[in-house]
């Protein structure tokens, strides 16, 4: 199988985030991309390449074009406006309440203000790197996506920052541009293909959703914990089911705590079937692996053999497939965790 690795992802070296009312050590850090790299290099199946560069056209595609002109320049504006900063978070985030009774809010003009109008939390800081990182995320999506395009039966992007939580117009969630709704949106418009979205990540992928709620070119389906208890909190719940066209075309399976193999398998083959019934002409995995049962941050049970399981399951749907890493954070074991998913969907 082809592998698309950059070694861009190591610019976004993050060492605290600001979660659970804590600053600590992050979660989201340069060894995930790193042990896969380590792994999949070892595994003579998997055939490492750099990507390819883009550009910004896919990204402006997808989200709001002001959202990629503010990350461009962001960290730097804060080290000019404020001094020496190694990690840029939010101090205060904009909400129409806000301005309840008033007209609708607009960009500020000072960066601290500006870092709460384009990022929706605390845990995904800013470092010097952060642009460049995200945007090589894009073109490791892209390549992935052409590598298939071209006519390989599948391929991987190790994507780091992942995307998932990236929504039209704002980024957190250690998410900075979506690179699968950015790889799916390019397929659909420019193919004319169904393409579906097919996250397996832990936590909800609310960004991907929003993308594509209204649209029923692009059908998105989540299997996650609940959000009752689980990040992001206020979306991924089963009655979210798309609008105007759109509808029935957005599925989400939310899961209670210490869900394990057999139930997680068997829920993903019944939305198997309904990704065949929708039409689905090539699919892009939003590639989470906190599902596992020692993830730090995460609280369900699926095992290593698990992950094959689900890849072999992906496998029988005979569909083009481009999988992009999101998630995954027992770093010991997502290494071998992405390997067994990968070898399940065949290599």
């Amino acid at each position: 199988m082809k592998v698309v690795y950059t070694p861009a992802h190591l610019l976004h070296d993050p060492h605290t985030e600001i979660e659970k009312g804590t600053v600590h050590s992050p979660f989201e850090h340069i060894g995930r991309g790193e042990i896969i790299r380590e792994v999949l290099s070892a595994d003579s199946r998997f055939d490492l390449q750099l990507p390819t560069q883009w550009g910004i056209e896919p990204i402006n595609a997808v989200h709001d074009s002001g959202l990629e002109r503010f990350l461009t320049t962001a960290w730097q504006e804060y080290q000019d406006a404020i001094g020496p900063c190694r990690e840029v978070t939010p101090e205060v985030f904009y909400s129409q309440a806000l301005r309840n009774k008033m007209s609708l809010g607009a960009e500020p003009a000072s960066i601290s203000g500006r870092l709460g109008w384009w990022c929706f939390e605390t845990t995904t800081p800013l470092t010097e790197g952060t642009y460049e990182a995200a945007r090589g995320a894009v073109d490791t999506a892209m390549t992935a996506m052409q590598l298939v395009l071209d006519g390989e039966k599948s391929a991987y992007g190790l994507c780091r920052p992942p995307g998932h939580h990236a929504t039209t117009s704002l980024y957190g969630g250690y998410c900075f541009f979506n690179n699968a709704a950015i790889v799916a949106h390019h397929v659909a418009s420019t193919r004319g293909v169904k393409v579906v979205v097919l996250d397996v990540d832990y936590h909800h992928g609310n960004g991907t959703q929003e993308i594509f709620y209204d649209r029923d070119d692009v059908m998105y389906v989540s299997l996650h914990g609940d959000p009752a208890r689980a990040y992001p909190y206020t979306i991924g719940y089963a009655d979210e089911v798309g609008a105007g066209k759109g509808r029935g075309s957005n599925i989400n399976i939310p899961f209670a705590a210490r869900t394990g193999d057999d139930v997680y398998v068997n829920a993903l083959a019944d939305v198997l079937n309904k990704i065949h019934a929708f039409g689905a002409e090539m699919i892009v995995v939003s590639l989470g692996l906190d599902t596992f049962i020692t993830d730090p941050i995460c609280d369900l049970s699926v095992t290593t053999d698990g992950f094959r399981r689900c890849g072999e399951l992906v496998k029988q749907l005979g569909l083009p497939a481009v999988v992009l890493q999101e998630g995954g954070y027992d770093v010991d074991k997502l290494g071998i965790n992405v390997q067994s998913w990968l070898v399940g969907l065949g290599v």
